[in-house]
């Protein structure tokens, strides 16, 4: 889980080309959802010791807004290169913007397994070695 998320926020900060297979989106989310927890209890806990609720609130959301804002940009091109593995534009994360059913058909595209081989915005991330074999530049020993 750590690998993919330090390879979606330091290897892939703005990338917003190519595919990103299911794993390396919600191992990411997940490690994303785990800090943001974390940092709000942080700051609980920092308003614990101060003897102030309202500090430790104040402490924790601001932490954890500053890692949002951090977080931002990878966040954003992890969702565009996976809708990319299902052949969509990055364009198409808009749809959660539709009431009822736009985020309810993200999350679905989100789970939806990537196209095989090669599609428009590159190649397979899950197959990469088979499909450049194919192309016959490396062979695999």
């Amino acid at each position: 889980m750590i690998e993919w998320y330090k390879k979606v926020v330091f290897e892939n900060y703005a990338n917003f080309k190519g595919r990103a297979r299911r794993s390396e989106y919600w191992y990411f989310a997940l490690a994303n959802g785990i800090i943001s927890i974390l940092l709000i209890v942080l700051g609980a806990i920092i308003g614990g010791v101060f003897g102030d609720a309202m500090t430790g609130g104040i402490i924790g959301y601001a932490l954890f807004g500053l890692y949002t804002l951090a977080t931002l940009v990878p966040t954003l091109g992890a969702v565009v290169r996976r809708l990319h593995d299902v052949n969509k534009s990055g364009w198409f994360y808009f749809i959660a913007f539709v009431p009822l059913v736009g985020g309810i058909w993200l999350l679905v595209l989100l789970f939806t397994e990537g196209d095989r081989g090669t599609n428009q915005y590159g190649p397979d991330p899950k197959n990469e070695i088979e499909e450049i074999n194919e192309i016959g530049n490396v062979e695999v020993q």
